[in-house]
C-alpha cells in the first residue's frame, strides 16, 4: 500500500523531480516523521484561507472612491453642478453645523431611527422565538410574517397615515416593520435549522427545556441573528430617508427635500454622505459585537 503522504508529495512536486528524489535520497539528516508531514500538509491547506485580517481594511474602498471623486473634480471631468467637490460638501456641512440646522436634523433622524429599530428588534426576536421554538407559534406566526414580507413596506405608508396620522408615529411604525422582517427571517431560519442530533444529545444528557434552549439553541442561532441584525440596521436608514420627506419639519430627509427645491446639490450630497456614514458606523458596531459574542467560533473572518 502506498502511503498517503507520499502520494500527496508526488502530486505537489514539480514535474521531473519525483524520479530525482527517489534516485538520490538525502545523504544525511533524520528521516521525515509523520508529525513533520502532517505539519507541512496543514501549512499548505492554510494557504486556501484569505489570510490574516487587515486592520481598518473596510475603509480602503470608501477612501478610494473619495480619491477618484476628488481627482475627477480637479481635472474638470466632473461637472460641479452635477456632483460638487468633496471640499465643497465639507464647507457646506460646516456652515450648516455652525448655524445649528444640521445638528438639529441629525439629532431628529437618529431619534427616529433608534425608536423604530428598538421596536422592530424586540418584535422580530419575540416572534422568531415563538415561531422557532413552538409548532403552534410557527403555525400562527410564520405564514403571517411571510405575507407581510411580500407586501412592499413603503406601500403601507398611505394606509398608516390614515390609521396613525401624519406625525411621528407612522414614521416609527414603518421603520419598525422594515427592521423586524429581516431579523425575524434570519433568526427563525437559524432556530429551525439547528441539527436534530443536538436535540438527541440534549435528551441523552437529560437537559431541561430551559437548559436546552440556553446551552444549545441560543448559541446555535446567534450567527443567523447577527445577519438579521445587520440587515435590520441597514433597513432602518433606508426607510428613514424616504419617511423624512413626508410632512416632516426636520431631519436629514427633510433637509435634502428642501435642498432639491432650491437646487442645492451640495446639501443633497451632504445628506447622503451622512446617511452613509451612519450606516457604515452602525454596521461596524454590529460586526464588533458579533466578533465579541461569537469569539468561540472560528471562521474565515477571524
Amino acid at each position: 500500500m502506498i502511503p498517503v503522504t507520499d502520494t500527496v508529495s508526488e502530486q505537489l512536486a514539480p514535474p521531473g523531480t519525483a524520479d530525482a528524489v527517489a534516485a538520490d535520497p538525502p545523504a544525511s539528516g533524520p528521516p521525515a516523521t509523520a508529525a513533520t508531514t502532517t505539519t507541512t500538509t496543514r501549512r499548505r491547506v492554510r494557504r486556501l484561507a484569505p489570510g490574516k485580517r487587515l486592520p481598518y481594511a473596510r475603509l480602503l474602498g470608501p477612501a478610494l472612491l473619495l480619491v477618484i471623486w476628488s481627482v475627477a473634480n480637479v481635472t474638470g471631468s466632473l461637472d460641479p453642478r452635477t456632483l460638487p467637490a468633496p471640499w465643497t460638501v465639507v464647507r457646506t456641512g460646516a456652515h450648516l453645523w455652525s448655524s445649528g440646522t444640521l445638528s438639529t436634523d441629525v439629532t431628529e433622524s437618529l431619534w427616529r431611527a433608534a425608536q423604530g429599530f428598538a421596536i422592530g428588534l424586540t418584535v422580530g426576536v419575540v416572534l422568531a422565538l415563538l415561531a422557532g421554538l413552538s409548532r403552534i407559534g410557527e403555525a400562527v406566526i410564520d405564514g403571517t410574517v411571510q405575507i407581510n414580507r411580500s407586501v412592499p413596506t413603503l406601500g403601507l405608508i398611505p394606509l398608516f397615515i390614515l390609521w396613525l396620522g401624519i406625525g411621528e408615529t407612522f414614521k416609527v411604525a414603518i421603520i419598525a416593520i422594515v427592521v423586524y422582517i429581516p431579523i425575524y427571517l434570519n433568526l427563525y431560519s437559524a432556530l429551525s435549522g439547528i441539527d436534530h442530533r443536538f436535540v438527541e444529545l440534549g435528551e441523552v444528557l437529560r437537559l431541561s427545556r430551559w437548559q436546552f434552549i440556553r446551552q444549545i439553541v441560543i448559541p446555535g442561532a446567534l450567527p443567523g441573528f447577527f445577519v438579521g441584525l445587520r440587515l435590520g440596521v441597514t433597513g432602518s436608514w433606508l426607510s428613514l430617508v424616504v419617511l423624512e420627506q413626508i410632512n416632516a419639519t426636520n431631519g436629514l430627509g427633510y433637509m435634502m427635500f428642501q435642498a432639491q427645491n432650491y437646487g442645492q446639490t451640495d446639501v443633497i450630497v451632504l445628506g447622503l454622505l451622512i446617511y452613509g456614514v451612519f450606516g457604515f458606523a452602525s454596521d461596524s458596531v454590529v460586526r464588533i459585537l458579533e466578533r465579541r459574542v461569537l469569539s468561540w467560533r472560528r471562521s474565515l473572518n477571524t
